[in-house]
């Protein structure tokens, strides 16, 4: 102990900057968000290739009906509920060492709606604005 009362400087780790704790933290995602931002990554990324397809055909041949904004709709719909639905069956809860049974949540749900909602923004963004105007 030194003269003021804490322990000796070699007892106590260093702290750490709030950037050295956030790359830690990206460097170590928990599993359960780990997997929900994979899963929502997955299908919004499937989505937004059929997106760009059908917006770059639909630009080339005047005989499609121009139905960009309802399927941007229909891909932010299903991309929350299937980013959803995949983050509930892929997450588990914890089970305590009790004999390996699997139990899911309603809040895996919940945590893979969350992770869809900035995914599917990000994904349209680079999709819509970077990929499609590259696409000419």
């Amino acid at each position: 102990m030194t003269d003021e009362g804490r322990p000796e400087s070699g007892t106590e780790p260093p702290a750490r900057s709030w950037l050295d704790v956030r790359v830690r933290q990206a460097r170590n995602p928990p599993p359960p968000v780990f997997r929900a931002v994979v899963a929502n990554l997955v299908v919004a990324t499937i989505g937004a290739i059929i997106l760009l397809a059908y917006d770059w055909l639909a630009a080339r041949d005047p005989s499609l009906p121009d139905i960009g904004l309802a399927l941007t709709a229909i891909y932010v719909v299903v991309v929350l509920i299937a980013g959803s639905v995949l983050t509930y069956l892929w997450v588990e809860l914890p089970t305590g060492g009790a004999g390996g049974e699997k139990r899911r949540s309603a809040w895996a749900g919940l945590l893979g709606f969350f992770a869809a909602v900035p995914i599917v923004y990000l994904v349209l963004v680079v999709t819509m604005q970077i990929i499609r105007p590259a696409l000419g």
